[in-house]
């Protein structure tokens, strides 16, 4: 698996904590920013994590910024890719679980690091459950294919 990660400056706390936790994991990743405390724009981050799983660059991707919001919002304009703003583990779960979920959203303002890196273990912990889902995931993948130019 490969995930690529960014976070803008409200997040980048709690990125560098995932990113250690990556490597301790020796799960590949990479490190797309930002890296500073400087304020920065979350829709750059968020379009280069979501451009990399949606070409298919990165198998998965981690977002982080203040609330999550925002890059929930930025992740999910692109094809393919299905991002959950999870706030705790048993979302996380459900997310990989129920929707394939390739894309993690936190938000550093509203968690502990514990928490975050819980959730960060469960997603990636989690397989997909298929079934009755896969249904359910490629009625998405249809809506994208009507409606997104990119597809």
């Amino acid at each position: 698996m490969n995930i690529a990660i960014g976070s803008d400056h409200a997040g980048v706390a709690l990125k560098d904590l995932i990113v250690s936790l990556l490597a301790d994991l020796k799960v590949s990743h990479e490190d797309l920013g930002t890296n500073g405390s400087d304020p920065v724009d979350y829709p750059d981050y968020g379009a280069k994590v979501a451009e990399a799983v949606s070409q298919g660059r990165a198998d998965r991707g981690i977002l982080i910024c203040g609330s999550g919001v925002g890059m929930s919002i930025v992740a999910n304009k692109f094809p393919r890719v299905r991002a959950a703003l999870c706030s705790d583990p048993q979302v996380a779960k459900t997310s990989r679980a129920h929707n394939d979920a390739n894309v993690l959203v936190l938000g550093e303002r509203g968690l502990d690091p514990e928490g975050g890196l819980a959730i960060v273990r469960a997603w990636l912990d989690t397989p997909f459950d298929g079934g009755r889902h896969a249904r359910r995931v490629e009625k998405i993948a249809e809506l994208e294919r009507r409606f997104c130019d990119r597809t």
